[in-house]
């Protein structure tokens, strides 16, 4: 199976207000399918989910989330950047659009606030995907993304010396997968330095979060795709999952890093669909 690159034609870009911010959608058309909402992680926008398009959009009524401090949504002026923040913005979203049986799929930090969604609104949510990430962010991890954002805090004087860090630090990602993260990801200051598109205080949101409390209620069918090189989701807490999720699935795909979904495109989406046939068809 080839995944296009191209987009689709009908893809638009929306904005909603919630909690008192503007958020930033694309919208790639089929309003009367079935709704799949997409949520990125940090250092990524909505267009993240580009080069699914062509794949699913003839299906399912894809909505991608610029979220809040990210991509072209406000930056919180309080600096409010914690997974219940993401979440908070999320619900009010899709109480605007009046969205039900929606597949929610996210990696990393949208990985997080998806599971909120999955399972605080089991009325609204259908299944859910979530993309080598658990309910658990370890102060190490924390602490690990902490410095990779003080680190990029002084920017880059040219495209390609972000390009060769990317490179660096995602060896499985193909040049143009990372040409179109700094494409859609980045913005230029007024002395043409090269930033992430994204409000420097997100760094005050990474703390170690613990959120099985609210988790551990989700009774809908979801899939945990996890890259097997990376370390985000340890082994203790995928056995926890089978445990208190009764509709879970967990695959791990092997030699890949944190997100899988780039390294390996074709064949998560292979997975995706397996996951995606089995479901009830929505009404």
């Amino acid at each position: 199976m080839s995944i296009p690159n191209a987009m689709p034609h009908a893809t638009s870009c929306r904005f909603t207000t919630s909690n008192g911010l503007t958020i930033h959608y694309l919208d790639w058309g089929n309003s009367q399918a079935q709704p799949m909402v997409l949520l990125h992680g940090i250092a990524r926008t909505a267009h993240s989910f580009d080069h699914w398009a062509l794949h699913l959009s003839d299906r399912y009524h894809l909505i991608a989330v610029d979220m809040r401090g990210h991509g072209e949504s406000d930056w919180d002026p309080q600096g409010r950047y914690m997974v219940d923040d993401y979440y908070s913005d999320l619900a009010e979203l899709i109480a605007h659009l009046h969205l039900k049986q929606i597949i929610v799929v996210g990696n990393s930090t949208g990985g997080r606030v998806a599971q909120l969604l999955a399972a605080r609104h089991p009325d609204r949510v259908q299944a859910a995907l979530i993309e080598d990430v658990g309910p658990e962010r370890p102060q190490a991890v924390s602490d690990r993304r902490a410095k990779r954002m003080s680190d990029e805090e002084l920017g880059w004087a040219h495209s390609d010396l972000l390009l060769a860090r990317l490179k660096n630090t995602y060896p499985r990602i193909s040049d143009e997968r990372l040409g179109a993260i700094i494409t859609h990801g980045t913005r230029r200051d007024a002395e043409g330095r090269l930033f992430w598109r994204r409000d420097p205080a997100i760094l005050g949101g990474f703390v170690a979060t613990d959120l099985w409390q609210t988790i551990s209620q989700i009774r809908t069918p979801i899939l945990y795709v996890l890259g097997g090189a990376s370390d985000i989701v340890a082994p203790e807490t995928q056995e926890r999952l089978r445990r208190e999720l009764p509709k879970v699935q967990i695959i791990t795909m092997p030699g890949l890093g944190h997100y899988p979904s780039d390294e390996s495109t074709a064949a998560f989406m292979a997975i995706m669909d397996t996951f995606l046939s089995a479901l009830p068809q929505a009404r």
